[in-house]
This record gives C-alpha cells, sequence and structure tokens, in this order.
C-alpha cells in the first residue's frame, strides 16, 4: 500500500520542475506552483498573501536541497483562497445497560491557499 501510494507520488513529481514539502500546523504538505490546498485555518482575509519558512524538502529541476530540519533560506508564497470547514466528524459514545448515548458532531475550520511561487 505504502509503496503504490510511493509511486503515484514519483510519477506526479517527475512531470513537475520544482515542487517543495513544507510543515503547517504539525502536518507536512507538498507545494506544487498553481496548486490549491487546505490547511489548518490561518489568520487572514481571502486575498491575503502569506508565506510558509518551515520548508523540509525543495526540489528545483534537478538539484534536490533537504533540510536539517529545514532548507535554510527557503520559502514558499501563497495566497488565500477561502475560509472553510472539513467534513463532519460524528463521535458517538455508548455504553451498553447504561441508558447512555451521547452523539456529536465537529467540523474543523480550513484555509485553503493557493502556491504561488518555491
Amino acid at each position: 500500500m505504502v509503496d503504490k501510494k510511493l509511486d503515484t507520488i514519483k510519477k506526479a513529481t517527475e512531470t513537475v520542475d520544482s515542487y517543495a514539502i513544507f510543515a503547517n500546523g504539525g502536518k507536512q504538505y507538498q507545494a506544487i506552483v498553481g496548486k490549491t490546498l487546505g490547511l489548518e485555518k490561518i489568520v487572514g482575509e481571502p486575498g491575503d498573501k502569506i508565506s510558509f519558512d518551515e520548508v523540509l524538502l525543495r526540489k528545483n529541476g534537478d538539484t534536490v536541497e533537504i533540510g536539517t530540519p529545514h532548507v535554510k533560506g527557503a520559502s514558499i508564497k501563497a495566497s488565500i483562497v477561502k475560509h472553510d470547514k472539513e467534513a463532519k466528524v460524528i463521535i458517538f459514545h455508548f455504553k451498553r445497560r447504561k441508558k447512555s448515548r451521547v452523539k456529536k458532531g465537529h467540523r474543523q475550520p480550513l484555509t485553503v491557499v493557493r502556491i504561488e511561487a518555491i
């Protein structure tokens, strides 16, 4: 399963000239110019420009830079497209023979950003 995912990532990135891997909100994302990503909520209005400095890997042509832990001097420029919410997650607690049922729902806020430059 993991090998299959790695193969699809390799195929997708072979056609792209430059891309980067960056960290935001405790998660890692792949940045390709023009790609839109759903990240954890970022403060700002749609249309605002933001930058990510925690770049873990950067590929430009044939050169690949791997950070320890971050690539020095690398940043990713992006713009906020919109603020939205993720799909609803249902939390259901049930205790048998106790007449105890609790059903809750949660929608995590997210920000959709478009990568403009690496």
